[in-house]
């Protein structure tokens, strides 16, 4: 579930990540305000959590419950189950429950309002990480229960985070669309390609993406969007295709659409869209302009069941076999250098990785983090007024 709205509660002091959020030095950009204190009306954010909480259902801290990890569902965590989850509960003699988390921060700022604990493993993308990390709802490692972090990528460790997989939104098509050589910006040409389109609903992407579909470079996206008049620039491009645009929520939504003829153009996530080429279906794709994520495992903190997952997280970091599995399964990339070397070479080059993405846009970076972690909540809550109107 994408978040509705979120608000952060004023603190006195701030945890720091590998970012620190009050040093312009480390923003790659100027400190324009403090992060923090958005006020929104009582009623309206108590009812949100309720929804939220009716949705998780209403764990409370202190209550005994089975492990339980949540992924994104569908194809990749019925192979995540397949590779980790089940191998890992047989080991241990354990319960092992798995679940499905869409995005966003609202699930979790819930958890906090209400303390509540539905999960206790995780994997979320960066900002999320960042966040959680800084508000102390994701334990900081140690990384002696884990194993060798320098067996994963540079970027795909963190104070609060394992790398879990690698992933992109990439633009895809098909034929009836056009050929091989499409762009982003065919993508907001509606009169060019006739078509409902297929997006995302977060803008965290959503926003990125429309910059560069109006020819910002990857490099620049963060800079423009940090200047006066950046977000309304990224918002105004949407609204030239605002009445074609379906929003997805799970991964599987906009392949059934492209398939369906729903949509004539779609953002999709990577991997499936290298699951329906391998299955010979009618799709086309482009690196150019995509969207990176490295995703990473956290563990909740306060769950009572910690030991079990820095048991996980130790089980996940030293069986590279079964991340390379993975990655030949649903055509993911996975951070674990030495699971690489056991990834079907025809599946490596489909991956988020080397000249696919030389042209692409890296949500982790330290200018896409401290910003959603500086706007995050007015952006949401402008980008839900702006869907609804």
């Amino acid at each position: 579930m994408n978040p509705n709205v979120s608000s952060r509660d004023k603190r006195k002091f701030v945890r720091s990540t590998k970012i620190n959020p009050t040093d312009p030095k480390q923003r790659g950009m100027p400190l324009k305000k403090k992060r923090g204190i958005k006020v929104y009306r009582i009623l309206r954010k108590y009812a949100v959590y309720a929804a939220i909480i009716s949705t998780l259902g209403c764990v409370n801290v202190a209550h005994a419950r089975d492990f339980t990890i949540a992924s994104w569902g569908g194809t990749f965590s019925d192979s995540q189950r397949k590779n980790f989850f089940t191998p890992f509960g047989q080991e241990k003699g354990m319960k092992v429950l798995d679940d499905t988390y869409s995005g966003g921060w609202a699930l979790f700022e819930a958890m906090l309002k209400t303390n509540t604990r539905p999960w206790d493993v995780v994997e979320v993308e960066s900002s999320e990480l960042a966040r959680g990390c800084e508000e102390g709802l994701f334990v900081k490692l140690d990384w002696s229960r884990i194993g060798d972090r320098s067996s994963f990528m540079p970027q795909a460790t963190s104070e609060c985070g394992v790398g879990a997989a690698t992933s992109a939104e990439v633009l895809a098509w098909t034929s009836k669309a056009g050929g091989p050589n499409l762009t982003l910006k065919d993508f907001f040409d509606t009169t060019k390609i006739p078509g409902k389109r297929g997006m995302r609903n977060d803008p965290k992407g959503g926003l990125e993406l429309a910059l560069m579909g109006d020819g910002v470079d990857p490099g620049d996206v963060y800079k423009v969007l940090g200047s006066p008049g950046g977000v309304d620039r990224a918002f105004a491009k949407l609204d030239t295709i605002k009445k074609d645009l379906q929003w997805w929520e799970a991964g599987a939504q906009p392949m059934e659409w492209l398939e369906s003829g729903d949509v004539a153009m779609s953002i999709v996530y990577s991997g499936r869209a290298h699951a329906a080429k391998t299955q010979g279906r009618d799709l086309n794709m482009t690196w150019q302009h995509s969207f990176l994520f490295v995703d990473q495992w956290v563990i909740v903190d306060g769950t009572g069941n910690t030991d079990s997952a820095y048991d996980f997280l130790r089980y996940f970091a030293t069986h590279a076999k079964a991340q390379a599995d993975f990655a030949n399964e649903v055509g993911y990339g996975v951070p674990s250098l030495e699971a690489a070397k056991n990834i079907d070479p025809k599946v490596l080059a489909d991956l988020p990785a080397g000249d696919n993405v030389k042209d692409s846009l890296d949500s982790g970076s330290t200018e896409a983090v401290t910003f959603w972690l500086d706007n995050y909540d007015d952006i949401m809550a402008r980008w839900t007024a702006w869907k609804a109107n």
